[in-house]
C-alpha cells in the first residue's frame, strides 16, 4: 500500500496497540465500500485499503484507513475504544494470536505430564502416553490461533483435556478398546472464542474432555453467592422487624443459618475435591 493513499498522521493522537477482531476489520471494510460507492475513493485506492484492512492485526494499523473518510451521515471515525467487559466475561480477542507457542508436545511413559496455568497453546499440540497419563489444561491458556488441535495418542494410558466455558469443542479421535469423551461436543462457543479440536488414537486407554471454570472465576462466583446470601438475610430481617414478629424472625434466622452451614459444607467439599485433583 502506497503512502500517498493514506492520510497524514502527524496531527492525530496515537491509537492503542490493541489487537483488532474480525468484526473490527469488517466494520472498516464496510466504511471503505461506502466511500467507494460515494466516489470518495477510486478503485485503486479502495483495493489497496481493503487489502490492508484484512491484513491488519491491531487498531493502530486499522485507524489510518478511514481517518480521512466520513461515516454514514456523520463525520465521526470508527469507534475503536474498547468497552469494559461485564463481570465474568472473557476477552477472547486478547488471548488469541500475537504470541508464540510455549509448548508443542508432551510425553508420559510410565509417568505423567501437565500443561496448565499461563501458557500459550500451539496450533497443534501432540502428546503421547504409554502406561502413563497427561493433562492439558486450557482454562488460563492463551492461544496461538483461533483453532487449536490437541492430538492425543494413549496406549494403556489416559489423558484429560480441560477447556473453559465458552470454548467450542470438536472430538475426532478413534478408540480401540478405549475411547474419547464426547460429552462436551456440540456445545456452542462464545462469539470470538477459540475452537479446540481433540483428535488422535486410544488403545486400551482413554481421552477425557472436561469443561471447568477457572479458580478465579469459581472464587468470584462463591463471593457472589455470599453477597446474595447476606442481602437475603438483611431483607428478611427488615420485613420481620416491620411486622414486629419475633417468632417468625427467629425461625427465619434458624433457616438461614442452616442454609449457610449447608453451603459452607458444599464449598469445603468442592475445595477438597479440587486439592485431590491437583495432587493427582
Amino acid at each position: 500500500m502506497t503512502d500517498e493513499s493514506l492520510p497524514e498522521r502527524s496531527d492525530v493522537p496515537a491509537t492503542p496497540d490493541l489487537r483488532a477482531s474480525d468484526a473490527d476489520r469488517e466494520q472498516v471494510a464496510e466504511r471503505l465500500r461506502d466511500a467507494l460507492a460515494e466516489g470518495r475513493l477510486d478503485m485503486e485506492e479502495f483495493g489497496e485499503r481493503l487489502e490492508a484492512t484484512y491484513k491488519a492485526r491491531t487498531y493502530r494499523e486499522l485507524a489510518p484507513l478511514t481517518r480521512d473518510l466520513p461515516g454514514a451521515g456523520v463525520s465521526a471515525p470508527v469507534n475503536l475504544v474498547k468497552e469494559p467487559l461485564p463481570d465474568g466475561a472473557v476477552d477472547w480477542q486478547a488471548r488469541i494470536g500475537g504470541r508464540e507457542a510455549t509448548s508443542t508436545w508432551g510425553v508420559g511413559i510410565l509417568s505423567g505430564f501437565q500443561r496448565k496455568g499461563r501458557w500459550t497453546a500451539p496450533r497443534r499440540f501432540n502428546c503421547f502416553a504409554f502406561w502413563g497419563g497427561g493433562e492439558i489444561d486450557l482454562r488460563d491458556a492463551n492461544f496461538e490461533d483461533r483453532e487449536v488441535v490437541v492430538n492425543c495418542v494413549a496406549i494403556m494410558g489416559g489423558m484429560n483435556v480441560v477447556v473453559p466455558p465458552g470454548v467450542e469443542v470438536v472430538v475426532r479421535g478413534i478408540g480401540i478398546m478405549g475411547g474419547f469423551d464426547q460429552s462436551e461436543e456440540g456445545v456452542p462457543g462464545d462469539p470470538g472464542a477459540p475452537r479446540v479440536v481433540v483428535t488422535g488414537f486410544a488403545f486400551w486407554g482413554g481421552v477425557g474432555v472436561e469443561r471447568k471454570v477457572t479458580r478465579a472465576e469459581r472464587q468470584r462466583l462463591r463471593e457472589e453467592r455470599r453477597r446474595d446470601k447476606l442481602e437475603r438475610r438483611a431483607e428478611r430481617r427488615g420485613e420481620l422487624e416491620g411486622r414486629h414478629d419475633r417468632h417468625h424472625q427467629l425461625h427465619a434466622d434458624r433457616l438461614e443459618r442452616h442454609r449457610e452451614r449447608v453451603e459452607d459444607h458444599l464449598d469445603r467439599m468442592e475445595q477438597r475435591r479440587e486439592r485431590r485433583r491437583d495432587r493427582d
